[in-house]
């Protein structure tokens, strides 16, 4: 049962990202050379949210309520909100800050299960990856479009 929860969890969060499309309006912007294509986006969220979903259940199943899980639902919280934030709501400084909460949500995460959990803290890796590079992406896109 615990699985089919963490599984509706990562699919409330990801539909953030369905619900808050980029669109015209980020096509229209300009962005740095090293942006990745738009078809990388869709494949490595997917990969993404299966590990934080397995993530948050292992460390569900071995600590139940722990700072770990505090700490795997505020990013996933803040997960979510970055598509509003960014595409939803056009607040490129909005979504950056939100990323950075996220970054170090996700660093705490993998902080504080590194000893107890290792394989989700393993999981997260790529995840802690990923975002530092979205992070990047979204201070180099407001950076480059002062306007928006």
């Amino acid at each position: 049962m615990a699985a089919i929860v963490f599984l509706v969890l990562v699919l409330a969060a990801a539909s953030s990202g369905a619900l808050f499309k980029p669109g015209t309006w980020y096509e229209g912007l300009r962005k740095p050379a090293w942006t990745p294509p738009k078809w990388a986006f869709p494949v490595v969220w997917s990969m993404l949210y299966v590990m934080i979903g397995y993530a948050g259940w292992l460390v569900w199943t071995q600590l139940g309520w722990s700072l770990p899980m505090a700490l795997w639902g505020l990013q996933l919280v803040a997960n979510a909100l970055w598509s509003y934030f960014f595409f939803g709501q056009r607040r490129m400084d909005l979504a950056l800050v939100d990323v950075a909460i996220l970054w170090l949500a996700i660093a705490a995460f993998i902080l504080t299960t590194w000893t107890v959990v290792p394989v989700a803290a393993l999981l997260f890796l790529p995840y802690l990856l990923w975002v530092s590079a979205a992070a990047g992406l979204n201070h180099s896109v407001r950076r480059l479009n002062p306007e928006a």
